[in-house]
């Protein structure tokens, strides 16, 4: 099979990879809204095993699989081991990607710690000012200020570090996806 043949059904999963990401936010943004927790279970299952599909099983019978698109790339025929690491590069910025916006995913459902602490009947207060007579109640308070403050910098600090990977793992795609088609065009 001709590379750039190869390349034109490695780019169709491409397509389909976008268009699941798509479903699975819309379902996300669908359970943030109605909280139908078994929905969203649902839509997990079926995102996982379509984004297998695209890397290990034939969408349709015409489609090779990503892995079986490698194998052939590498193949003495094709020879191409250059546009198998290609491939092989976005296979793994892809998995990053899912990784990073389930990491997401999980953060905004459990929400900031100072949202979450706020909405708890249980929270004690931390006092106005606390000095060295505090009570024991008053400085529980002010412990459990503290502690909430850390909670929310590591919240964010978390966020923060997701965000950052999805972004690098998007543009790295992008970069190699368009590697993909400047190849192609060179054919």
């Amino acid at each position: 099979m001709a590379e750039k043949e190869l390349l034109r059904r490695f780019l169709e999963f491409q397509e389909r990879r976008a268009t699941i990401y798509t479903e699975l936010q819309r379902g996300f943004a669908d359970y943030l809204r109605s909280n139908a927790e078994l929905a969203y279970k649902e839509l997990c299952g079926r995102v996982t095993v379509e984004f297998n599909e695209c890397s290990r099983q034939a969408i349709n019978p015409s489609i090779h699989k990503v892995l079986e698109i490698e194998a052939a790339l590498r193949d003495p025929a094709c020879s191409r081991e250059d546009l198998a690491v290609l491939l092989q590069a976005v296979q793994s910025h892809e998995k990053k990607k899912l990784q990073m916006t389930a990491t997401l995913q999980i953060l905004k459902r459990a929400g900031h710690p100072s949202e979450r602490q706020a909405t708890d009947q249980r929270r004690v207060a931390p006092p106005e000012a606390c000095n060295l007579c505090c009570t024991p109640a008053e400085l529980d308070g002010a412990i459990s200020g503290l502690e909430e403050c850390q909670a929310e910098a590591e919240y964010l600090a978390a966020h923060k570090e997701a965000v950052t990977s999805l972004q690098e793992a998007v543009l790295a795609i992008n970069e190699l996806v368009e590697t993909v088609r400047s190849e192609m065009d060179e054919e």
